[in-house]
């Protein structure tokens, strides 16, 4: 049995909240540099080995008492690795602004924004999916397993 840590969803709802409006601001005031501030802020978070806006949750809304922790038994690297897939996504739509492929851009934009709102609203980060999906197929690099009685990607349930 893989030991699994105590994960706080506020922290990655708090950052996939702020990503899904940075990303419409973005798109509303037609600003890719937005998306290139979100997408570094999302790489970096990637590279810590956080929630990339969780530092607002940890840092605002949890001292203040707005957002309650909600802490959960899984694994942070299927978490980590969504995180990454969604700032590649990101970085291939600035690649696209840049060579004027603005369509191309907007719609890997939306793309992370969708999946962001569903794993922010329905509680399943696709992300997380597929890294489930490859440790089964044995990629390497890619051993976890979901929590016992979770189906892959879903957010465990919260005990009592």
């Amino acid at each position: 049995m893989q030991s699994l840590k105590m994960i706080d969803h506020s922290s990655i709802k708090t950052s996939q909240m702020i990503l899904i409006v940075l990303n419409i601001l973005a798109f509303l005031f037609n600003a890719p540099a937005l998306v290139m501030a979100t997408a570094a802020i999302m790489l970096l978070g990637t590279i810590l080995g956080a929630p990339a806006f969780g530092f607002f949750y940890q840092w605002i809304l949890k001292p203040l008492g707005w957002v309650k922790p909600e802490t959960l038994p899984e694994h942070p690297e299927p978490h980590r690795f969504a995180q990454g897939l969604g700032s590649i996504f990101l970085l291939i739509g600035i690649l696209a602004f840049i060579f004027g492929q603005n369509l191309l851009g907007w719609s890997l934009v939306w793309i992370v924004t969708t999946l962001a709102a569903v794993n922010l609203f329905a509680g399943l980060c696709v992300g997380c999916m597929i890294y489930y999906w490859l440790a089964r197929l044995k990629v390497p690099g890619f051993y976890k397993t979901p929590p016992q009685g979770v189906f892959p990607g879903a957010r465990p349930k919260a005990e009592g």
